[in-house]
């Protein structure tokens, strides 16, 4: 090692001490080849009495330091936490199990009872989680709760892999009489697709200890989904839920809302990007009427949501009382739908909780309706066998959610109003409108059983679509003032 660069060691470690016995070398760029790069940093670490977390992210680690290092820490049994991430830029991903192999081989030689692991940012593949199976499964993981692996590459192999070390931890620390209980799982950017994110689901749903699901960007659609679904519902103590950028599309949507019925804890909901669509979210603004008491966030950005729906999901997440931010932006609202969300936020006096808008794709025409039909039945041939075997279960998830599907027409929908309107996402044929229609409807209002929130909705609609109303304009105006006595009471 240069000396100039031994230097710049020396003076680094002199500022590596912090408070809680933890060492830190974090983000210091060090090019650590072999032995003799890492002797002041393996000194330091030596004689460091109870250490408690070691931080080496930001700095790249080859075979033979990662060695050294780990000679170092075969002594440390109180070690806890390792964050390890962005550990190995530059190196070849055949290095990297190995090093991992050995880093791993100290904390359980140590007898280290970790609670925090970070390797997060190290591109390591298939190859790097079989690096650190081991060490998953030995004693030293038993008291783990904080796994953080995010963009690691991991794939569907390694997706599988983890989910058996974990698994294995669980029943190992179990006959121990002190079951695994992890409680913050981070995953995203791994593409473990459909395959991998259902062998994890078995594993979330062994567990049923976990806080926060951290799993964006994976290429996971309605299949992998459905079985996170299930295994989230095991899970209530959840508070945090982030699958951006998955594609739930309306299976796994409702899925994911008969699951939201099981948790109270829920603080954090972000589906943004997942191609909810709007019979989704209703199916989702459902829950939010009925359950969920502590929310505070709900992310439901790009998804194909239409005005109708947007404005369902704003009148629900109203009865919130923890709640601070709704993200309907990247959405199918129109600049009418946009302008009827803000106002109807603001005249509830919500409207700082409303996210930007104005990523708005606008209102969606005939020929994407079609397009979308199209990728459905697409996507449905194609899961054919898939779909087979879980026909069953979605046709409870619909029941329990209130959608009414084609196939199922004599259940009684759960809303006198809404769940008639918005029966799917397709197109809607245009009927003959005639005063009786209305009078109905202002009789209807004036029940017990019909839902304010509802009437306060219908009282939007009513103000944005007066033109298509004209030929009733008494039956309207009977309607409008039904509606208003019924939002005031």
């Amino acid at each position: 090692m240069a000396s100039d660069d031994i230097a710049q060691l020396a003076d680094v470690l002199s500022k590596t001490h912090v408070g809680d016995r933890e060492l830190s070398y974090k983000g210091l760029g060090l090019k650590l080849d072999n032995a003799e790069s890492v002797e002041d940093l393996v000194r330091e670490i030596e004689q460091y009495q109870g250490l408690r977390a070691l931080r080496l992210e930001g700095n790249t680690v080859g075979v033979e330091a990662a060695q050294a290092i780990a000679k170092a820490l075969e002594n440390k049994d109180l070690l806890q936490r390792c964050y390890w991430s962005d550990m190995f830029t530059g190196r070849l991903r055949s290095e990297i199990p190995t090093a991992l192999r050995s880093l791993g081989g100290a904390l359980m030689s140590a007898g280290a009872r970790l609670t925090e692991l970070d390797l997060s940012d190290n591109a390591f593949g298939p190859d790097g989680v079989k690096g650190i199976e081991q060490l998953l499964k030995s004693p030293s993981c038993h008291t783990l709760r904080e796994l953080r692996l995010n963009n690691c590459g991991m794939g569907i192999g390694g997706g599988k892999i983890l989910a058996e070390a974990l698994m294995e931890c669980h029943r190992q620390s179990s006959a121990l009489g002190a079951p695994f209980k992890l409680r913050v799982f981070v995953a995203g950017r791994n593409r473990l697709e459909n395959e991998g994110a259902s062998a994890l689901a078995k594993a979330f749903q062994l567990m049923g200890s976990l806080e926060e699901v951290h799993m964006p960007q994976n290429g996971i659609n309605y299949a992998g989904v459905m079985a996170l679904a299930s295994a989230m519902r095991q899970n209530p103590e959840l508070r945090v839920l982030n699958f951006n950028d998955n594609t739930f599309t309306k299976k796994g949507t409702l899925a994911m809302a008969q699951a939201l019925r099981h948790l109270r804890n829920v603080q954090v909901i972000n589906f943004g990007d997942c191609l909810v669509r709007s019979e989704g979210a209703i199916a989702l603004a459902a829950v939010l009427r009925d359950g969920l008491p502590i929310l505070k966030e709900l992310s439901l950005s790009f998804g194909e949501i239409t005005e109708v729906a947007a404005l369902v999901v704003a009148q629900a997440v109203m009865e919130k009382p923890y709640m601070e931010k709704v993200d309907l932006n990247g959405n199918c609202l129109g600049e009418e739908g946009c302008e009827a969300l803000r106002e109807a936020m603001e005249n509830m006096d919500k409207g700082d909780m409303l996210a930007s808008l104005s990523d708005d794709e606008g209102e969606p025409d005939d020929e994407d309706e079609d397009e979308e039909d199209d990728d459905e039945d697409e996507n449905n041939n194609d899961d054919a066998d898939d779909c087979n075997e879980e026909d069953e279960e979605y046709g409870e998830i619909v029941k329990e959610n209130g959608i009414l599907r084609k196939e199922d027409s004599p259940v009684k929908p759960q809303s006198p109003f809404f769940c008639s309107a918005f029966q799917g996402e397709g197109k809607m044929k245009k009927v003959l409108l005639v005063p009786g229609q209305l009078l109905c409807l202002e009789h209807a209002v004036q029940q017990e059983y019909f839902p304010q929130h509802h009437a306060s909705l219908l009282h939007i609609f009513l103000s944005k679509n007066s033109e298509a109303l004209k030929s009733c304009s008494s039956a309207r105006e009977r309607l409008s003032s039904a509606l208003e006595k019924k939002c005031h009471n």
